[in-house]
């Protein structure tokens, strides 16, 4: 039998993942389950293994499905980062002897990629807000990722000026808005747990596109609490839609994150790709 690839970034999560690699290695011994490590520096072909198994953040995560040779054989998921949404929302609170049984126990499942301006994300992207957002998160990472993550959300709600969008769907007529927040999801969290877009699905092969209209300052303190709980998709000022491609313009570069990796640019198209990747979960 091939062995297993691990793969883990020792600058994720202050040191998290290596302390997980440890704990996962001593467990995989025991149990005579061969695999090879590999710190920092990666591999780009793992045709040779049977399964990859990452420890790192959501950011790890978007790195390593951006640099390896396509196809992968099944992956899974460590909570080893700063912020974990994707392997939350796989394994839930599992502990990493857990994870170790379910991922060994588990049949590869498909799951939904996103493709935008040729990057892949798993997670969802966020536009102009969520881009800033992160932008300001950039100098607090040492705060840790719900509590950072809120703080540089504060930050950009007293801040922030909704630019205007010009964004088509599925190969519809193109609409021109100004906008507090435009969220493509093909996952459910983003932050460390905010629940942005809680209706998505990683296997349905659908994005959920979700547009906030601008709103004043006050408006965005006291309704931020019902996007951290998914509250947010029955006021009026926010339109959620199941869609496969979108394109968006606008008239300057703006920040934008993709699983939370931060970027900028001033045209972003995106695309879903059913079942794109395999998951052991």
């Amino acid at each position: 039998m091939n062995p297993v690839a691990i793969v883990y970034n020792t600058r994720a999560g202050k040191g998290r993942s290596k302390k997980l690699v440890d704990r996962v290695s001593t467990v995989l011994r025991k149990r005579s389950v061969l695999f090879e490590s590999f710190e920092d520096e990666w591999p780009k072909d793992y045709s040779g293994y049977s399964s990859v198994w990452i420890f790192g953040g959501d950011g790890t995560l978007n790195y390593f499905i951006n640099h390896a040779i396509q196809p992968l054989p099944p992956l899974a998921i460590f909570k080893g980062g700063t912020g974990n949404d994707f392997a939350t929302l796989l394994y839930n609170e599992a502990s990493a002897d857990e994870m170790v049984d379910i991922i060994l126990n588990a049949k590869p499942r498909p799951v939904d990629a996103g493709v935008c301006n040729s990057q892949l994300f798993l997670n969802m992207a966020g536009l102009g807000f969520d881009g800033q957002a992160l932008k300001n998160m950039q100098t607090i990472r040492w705060m840790g990722s719900f509590v950072g993550y809120y703080y540089a959300i504060i930050k950009t709600i007293f801040s922030y000026k909704e630019p205007y969008y010009l964004i088509s769907v599925d190969g519809g007529s193109p609409v021109t808005d100004p906008l507090l927040l435009v969220q493509i999801a093909n996952s459910s969290t983003t932050g460390g747990g905010f629940k942005v877009s809680p209706l998505a699905d990683i296997a349905d092969g659908k994005f959920n596109l979700m547009r906030c209209d601008p709103l004043g300052v006050y408006k965005r303190l006291i309704k931020l609490p019902l996007v951290r709980k998914g509250k947010h998709l029955e006021l009026s000022f926010v339109t959620h839609d199941f869609v496969e491609h979108v394109k968006i313009e606008t008239q300057a570069p703006i920040p934008a994150q993709l699983d939370g990796e931060l970027i900028y640019a001033d045209h972003f198209e995106f695309s879903i790709l059913p079942g794109y990747f395999r998951f052991l979960y």
